[in-house]
């Protein structure tokens, strides 16, 4: 079975081709109920619909770029058509309109701009400030919604519990029970009257109706967990200015005229003109497809909503949103194109497949076997010619149980066991701080075998604060802000006036004033690290960004690993600005800041004392950062790139950011899982190794190295290194993407990857689990992730590695107990019907058995959560089998002793009972019946634990589970005692009643005794 599941029904856990997802269909062929089977996976029509729409925009971009290229050549001269503002538009306030506002940006329409006087006359006309943004009343708000629309595209709306029951009742073999039961209805009425003739029909009404209803009930239940954490995965915020202040706000808030401050890796939220900023390069991939990124500037002012700041910084003023824009209308179908359904749910498709061909051939046979001894028994009789309603009654009867042996064995809620144990862990991972964006990655996290973390924020708290400095040869401690002065009374003036231009002019933060009138401090946790040693050194962040004009910013990027400014003096002339990697900065440097303030040439001792420096400071776990300038006199143009040698050392500094409580413990629970966690760092070596054995990452037989010894390796050297690697330091985005790539190919090893910035897209869609961090992260790193860890902790990480462990097995554990069920009732059925010509289970008893076992199985067996020993266990990693031969031995275990166990009472149940007269075939039929259900009560508990023999540990901790064995029971009890005409089953005896569940009972010391035989464990 494995190796026909794997050729036919394997499919990635992520990007998987169309033609896999095709294929697995069309091996379904033939299912009971499609519209259940195939809820929770991709349509792939809708697919289609949304890559032709970008093809589409591709082309219309592409002549809009070129039309635009041509008028403005032929712009000058040319007198162009009044535009007439929309009567309702003028009242609301305004003088344009969001048609006209649409034409002139998707369209990069220069001539339509230049009529409406450019970027600030469209802000004047929407009647904003691209200064101070939008003036916010409840009034303006609400005007401006309604003549230019919401930030949201149309979804499909959520459906009614109606819906699930009517998608439950599509069930073909329901139907053709329903059919049966009608049929049954009309006979038995017209032999017996109302109301002895309608029983039979009327216990098939009634079984399907509560099968319907406790389907659907489950199916809803799911699909509201699903919005719920759809709404979460939406959950994005963008910085803006609104009244003067900037603040952040959701994307879904955004209104024309808000004027939105977009950074390196920012999705552009709405579409959009630049109004100001530095070096913008957009990625329109995911809106036309074309790779090449596109120069934003005041030239080509245009941006498109959905698509990605590739590098730079701008400021933007929103024209359109919503529907209103290319992506709102992408996005409305791509989201009805759904999620690819995960390797589970397609491999249990499979087993559902190769089951229901089985159960659908006992079905027939057993039919043939019931009816031919009826044939024989009236060929007996003599009667064979004549035929009475009780002869139609009987052969419905046997054509019913036919169809329900086939809604017994195909396991139709396998796959849908998958969506509801996910389902259940996703919700559950949402309280601990991890938001699945995949379905997949809550199953593939349970295989994982690596993790690649990142240092920054995830091993680390991000809480930097600068606490050394080198300043003129000086080493200073600054611990505090009152030992700042102190700081600046032993350095020169011109040292600490450069380092203070270099902080506020070449960063990549901001200090403004919030609404409560105080300083805050914008940026990333490094910014504003060392925008805090400005302030406390006596800064003044406005008065230093005034004294001097900004001409460039080359911004921070993790494969330079160094950020740049140009600045134009007020005396005249340009100065550059770097600071990045110690190491990196220092190596451009050809002089340095003497103690006496001088400027003077680096010498060997210098050099060796910088070099000292920065080792003690990274041996200390501090990161190290060198900031330094360079005279360019008046040749300087801002087109061309900033230099990179000649520069002039300000200051080393050292930033501390403390490694997280519980991080050394969380590595440890890894370590004992059989997952091997490798630091992946862009800092300095020593850095890395200091915080590495910190946290426990790096042991004496690991291995450390820097990205650039890495990319000399050859492959040879690569395969042999790779397995020992735990620390790699000053790596660039490329270096994480070859090392996770080695580890799943040359290794087959399942690897989790963390990354926060937009350069670790590729990485993040390379590994098998890409979890970005949800505080530090970029949103193009969180699109390219399958995890989002909220509170960027690695603990974090490790909890979801155990619910994945947990989705899998909990998953495996129903599978092995739908699996026992399906066997025992095909086998008892089949084989009754051949020895005795009838079957001890009738319609309705096998329709309350299904429901046992699939819906209630499901609840009580796939919501199992996590305990601590899914963590003292080897991974399964990429080449495990799911149905594993432990499995394999615990169902031919349990179905033997359950198949031995209803045979003997049905071939010496009524002299074991001492049962006599007319009603003793009708109460040894109720007493198998009952003993089988036991058996069923008695093994799902049996199933918690797979190879552990203790199976109550925890158990009352699972209110689910108990809740669904109560159930069962309370409804078992009202069947045999009350339902008797309906259930066709008789009111037992205690000594009966005790007899059924000791039955069910013995199974547990058995599977207990079944668990002790040694087998593989693949």
């Amino acid at each position: 079975m494995e190796s026909y599941l794997k050729h036919n029904f394997d499919v990635k856990s992520k990007n998987s081709p169309d033609e896999a997802l095709e294929r697995w269909r069309k091996l379904c062929g033939v299912v009971k109920n499609p519209k259940r089977r195939f809820r929770f996976t991709a349509n792939l029509s809708k697919r289609c619909e949304a890559e032709a729409m970008r093809r589409t925009n591709q082309e219309k971009l592409r002549v809009a770029v070129l039309v635009s290229k041509a008028a403005l050549q032929f712009i000058h001269g040319i007198v162009f058509s009044e535009y007439t503002v929309p009567e309702e538009v003028k009242a609301a306030g305004f003088q344009i309109c969001a048609d006209e506002l649409g034409s002139i940006v998707e369209g990069h329409d220069v001539k339509k701009l230049k009529v409406h006087d450019g970027v600030e006359g469209i802000a004047e006309k929407l009647s904003t400030s691209t200064t101070h943004g939008l003036t916010t009343s409840d009034d303006s708000l609400n005007r401006r919604q309604e003549i230019y629309g919401i930030n949201k595209f149309t979804e499909s709306q959520a459906r009614s519990f109606w819906v699930f029951v009517w998608e439950a009742l599509q069930d073909m073999t329901l139907m053709i029970l329903a059919a049966c039961a009608v049929v049954s209805l009309l006979v038995g009425i017209t032999m017996e009257g109302w109301p002895n003739g309608a029983h039979d029909g009327l216990g098939i009404v009634a079984s399907i109706l509560l099968v319907v209803f406790v389907t659907a009930t489950s199916d809803y239940r799911q699909s509201l967990q699903f919005k719920d954490l759809d709404k979460e995965k939406k959950k994005i915020s963008i910085q803006v200015t609104r009244n003067g202040y900037r603040q952040k706000i959701s994307i879904y808030d955004l209104l024309p005229g808000d004027i939105v401050h977009l950074a390196i890796g920012d999705q552009v939220p709405a579409d959009g003109l630049f109004v100001s900023g530095f070096s913008v390069l957009i990625n329109e991939s995911s809106l036309t497809g074309e790779s090449e990124p596109v120069i934003v500037n005041a030239e080509n002012p245009f941006l498109l909503s959905g698509t990605k700041v590739q590098d730079g910084s701008c400021k933007m003023l929103v024209t359109t949103v919503g529907m209103n824009t290319q992506w709102g209308k992408l996005m409305a179908t791509l989201s009805e194109g759904g999620d690819d359904e995960t390797p589970l749910q397609v491999k249990l498709n499979g087993v559902a497949t190769i089951i229901g061909k089985i159960g659908l051939f006992f079905a027939v046979i057993t039919f043939a076997v019931l009816v031919q001894s009826l044939f024989t028994r009236k060929l007996r009789e003599g009667s064979h010619w004549t035929w009475s309603g009780d002869d139609a009654l009987e052969m419905l009867e046997y054509f019913a149980i036919a169809v329900t042996i086939v809604v017994v064995a195909v396991p139709e809620g396998l796959p849908l066991a998958v969506t509801l144990s996910l389902a259940f862990a996703m919700k559950k991972m949402m309280n601990d701080k991890a938001l699945v964006r995949h379905l997949a990655a809550c199953e593939t996290m349970g295989s994982a075998t690596s993790i690649c973390s990142d240092k920054t924020g995830t091993l680390t708290t991000n809480h930097m604060t600068v606490v050394k400095a080198c300043i003129s040869g000086n080493i200073k401690e600054v611990s505090s802000s009152q030992e700042a002065p102190i700081l600046c009374s032993g350095v020169p003036d011109t040292a600490v006036k450069m380092l203070l231009q270099s902080i506020f002019n070449n960063t990549g933060g901001e200090v403004v004033i919030n609404k409560d009138g105080k300083l805050e401090i914008l940026g990333t946790p490094t910014e504003t690290a060392l925008l805090e040693f400005g302030l406390s050194l006596g800064g003044d962040f406005q008065a230093e960004r005034q004294k001097s004009k900004l001409v460039k910013v080359e911004p921070f990027n993790s494969v330079k690993k160094r950020m740049g400014v140009a600045l134009e003096l007020p005396e005249g002339g340009f100065r550059a600005h770097c600071k990045g990697a110690s190491e990196l900065i220092l190596a451009t440097c050809d002089k340095v800041i003497d103690k006496n303030g001088e400027v003077v040439p680096l010498d060997e001792t210098s050099i060796r004392h910088l070099k000292d420096t920065i080792e003690q400071f990274a041996s200390e776990a501090l990161r190290t950062l060198c900031l330094a300038y360079m005279e360019m006199g008046n040749e300087y143009s801002e087109k061309n790139p900033l230099p990179v040698t000649g520069y002039t050392c300000i200051a080393i500094v050292g930033i501390k950011d403390p490694v997280r409580p519980g991080v050394k413990e969380s590595v440890a629970i890894c370590r004992s899982a059989g997952i091997t966690v490798r630091m992946v760092t862009g800092d300095n070596i020593n850095t890395a190794k200091a915080i590495a054995r910190e946290c426990g990452i790096l042991t004496d037989g690991g291995l450390a190295i820097e990205g650039p010894e890495f990319r000399e390796k050859s492959e040879e050297e690569l395969r042999y290194l790779i397995p020992k690697i735990q620390v790699m330091a000053r790596s660039s985005p490329l270096d994480k993407h070859t090392l996770v790539k080695h580890l799943r190919t040359t290794l087959d090893e399942v690897v989790a990857v963390t990354g926060d910035g937009t350069n670790d897209a590729p990485a993040l869609h390379e590994a098998d689990i890409g979890l970005a961090m949800g505080i530090a992260g970029t949103e193009v790193a969180k699109e390219s992730a399958d995890v989002i860890i909220l509170d960027d902790n690695f603990s974090t990480i490790v909890t979801v590695a155990k619910w994945g462990r947990s989705v899998y097995i909990n998953i495996q554990k129903f599978v092995q107990f739908q699996l026992t069920v399906n066997v025992v009732a095909l086998i008892v059925n089949f084989s009754s019907a051949c020895l005795t010509g009838d079957a001890p289970l009738t319609a309705v008893q096998l329709l309350w058995v299904n429901m046992i076992m699939d819906t209630l199985g499901a609840l009580a067996l796939a919501t199992e959560p996590p305990n601590d020993d899914l963590m003292k266990r080897s991974p399964v990693g990429r080449k495990g089998n799911f149905i594993s031969n432990v499995m394999w031995r615990n169902i031919l275990g349990q179905s033997l002793y359950q198949f031995i166990i209803i045979g003997y009472l049905r071939t010496q149940g009524k002299a074991l009972c001492h049962l006599e007269g007319p009603e003793s075939d009708l109460i040894l039929n109720t007493l198998i019946f009952n003993s089988f259900v036991f058996c069923q009560v008695f093994n799902e508990i049996s199933s918690r634990e797979m190879e552990k023999i203790n199976v109550f540990e925890g158990i009352l901790e699972n209110y689910v589970f108990v809740a669904v064995l109560t159930i069962t029971m309370l409804f078992q009890i009202i069947i045999v005692e009350f339902l008797g005409t309906f259930a066709n089953t008789f009111p037992l005896t205690l000594s009966q009643w005790f007899l059924s569940v000791s039955i069910g009972f013995l199974g547990m010391p058995i599977a207990a005794a079944v668990k002790m035989i040694p087998v593989g464990s693949s």
